[in-house]
């Protein structure tokens, strides 16, 4: 993906779209093609680490043993420690998973975690997720964690061969954007079986705002 066209839909997905009275995010959006989304090795379901925020501050619930539940409190919105489970309310465990982006756990309790919450978190995808990074060893420098955190995004297909992810808000520099949007555009090729054969077209638009072709000329052909 060339650099000038990135910029260049940048430049018009901003132009295209009104001031609103919050910040507009910026979303890409692959339309894929060749996939049969009922082959598991056709799907996509993974996490991507950006160069930059994506302007959002992530929610992360934490669910932790006494190794890590003081640093918990220092990072996180909300810390369940282990001894907490079993009378954890179902409504509060839906409530969370409403709210939080991301939950983490220590590896060490992973069972009485699955036990305590998969019923509830493992149907919406929220359970920790270790391809994400959220399933930490009680010896883990949280805040390194919770940094990269704030930088993930998820990439899945999901039941559409689309992928729909944020990577920035309309307040950061062109530059940031475009190097998020590098990075989610280079990995994602790795994810798909055919690479750039499996991309129909690549859009970028603000939340309010009319979607642009990257590099449509090139695209088209």
């Amino acid at each position: 993906m060339d650099q000038k066209d990135i910029t260049k839909a940048i430049q018009q997905a901003r132009e295209n779209s009104k001031k609103r009275k919050f910040a507009q995010s910026f979303d890409l959006i692959f339309s894929l093609r060749q996939l049969d989304l009922k082959k598991e090795t056709d799907k996509v379901n993974n996490f991507i680490i950006l160069p930059f925020s994506i302007g959002k501050k992530m929610s992360i619930t934490a669910l932790v043993g006494p190794e890590l539940s003081t640093k918990a409190k220092e990072f996180c919105a909300n810390v369940i420690p282990v001894e907490h489970f079993k009378i954890t309310e179902k409504k509060k465990i839906k409530k969370l998973s409403q709210e939080t982006d991301f939950f983490i756990a220590q590896a060490n309790i992973m069972p009485q975690v699955a036990a305590a919450f998969g019923k509830i978190l493992g149907p919406r995808g929220k359970m920790p997720n270790i391809k994400a990074g959220c399933v930490v060893p009680p010896t883990a420098d949280l805040k390194q964690v919770i940094e990269k955190l704030h930088k993930t995004v998820r990439v899945e297909t999901k039941n559409e061969p689309t992928l729909k992810l944020r990577v920035g808000i309309e307040s950061m520099k062109d530059e940031e954007i475009i190097e998020n949007i590098h990075a989610v555009y280079n990995a994602v090729l790795h994810m798909l079986p055919q690479e750039k054969d499996n991309i129909k077209r690549v859009i970028l638009k603000l939340t309010m705002g009319k979607p642009v072709v990257i590099g449509a000329q090139e695209q088209s052909k």
